[in-house]
């Protein structure tokens, strides 16, 4: 299974995630590219990483954004080049 280039961080109950996952959803079909899904509160240091800020969504381990996700942000991220320290091996 290839690694998932998208993670979403989310929680239970939250209306901005259930918008984020949707333009995930949309973008990653989009660009044929794997993603995955984190609740934040199944553990600690996410929780303090990211509690007040979800959802958050990272490409290729950079944020892209978090609480409004900019669905062209996404798209341009997943357009460019992986950087060499995400590409599978």
């Amino acid at each position: 299974m290839p690694e998932s280039r998208v993670v979403l961080y989310s929680r239970a109950g939250c209306h901005l995630c259930d918008e984020a996952r949707a333009v995930v959803v949309a973008e990653c079909d989009r660009a044929q590219v794997p993603w995955r899904e984190v609740d934040v509160d199944a553990d600690p240091q996410l929780q303090a990483r990211y509690g007040e800020y979800v959802p958050v969504v990272e490409v290729d381990g950079t944020v892209q954004g978090f609480w409004q996700l900019d669905p062209v942000r996404v798209r341009t991220a997943l357009a460019a080049p992986r950087p060499p320290h995400s590409a599978e091996s």
